[in-house]
């Protein structure tokens, strides 16, 4: 199981690509009318690229998705293995929230 923090820069990742995937469609569409076979050639390649991006996304998506459900079933089965430890710790980290809240 990988850290939390490689999870965090796949959805940084996936938030980027989104964004990209957003731009590059609105730049096939404002370019949809404008003629010339080499600029054809370029929308070509961009729709093929972008293809290629979304189905990339669809995958890291699936991939995350997976990692979620594990990680859940493993904090499912330790909490059914150790129910006193859980309830120590999530009282210790209640005690720690009000701790933090109280000095404001």
């Amino acid at each position: 199981m990988e850290p939390l923090s490689d999870q965090f820069n796949e959805d940084q990742l996936s938030k980027d690509f989104k964004a990209v995937v957003a731009d590059v469609e609105a730049l096939l569409k404002a370019t949809a009318n404008t003629g010339g076979e080499k600029l054809a050639v370029v929308r070509a390649k961009a729709e093929a690229s972008l293809g290629a991006v979304k189905t990339t996304m669809v995958d890291t998506q699936a991939t995350v998705l997976a990692k979620t459900k594990e990680a859940a079933k493993a904090t499912n089965d330790y909490v059914q293995e150790n129910p006193w430890r859980s309830i120590g710790l999530a009282a210790s980290v209640g005690v720690v929230i009000g701790l933090l809240i109280g000095r404001r």
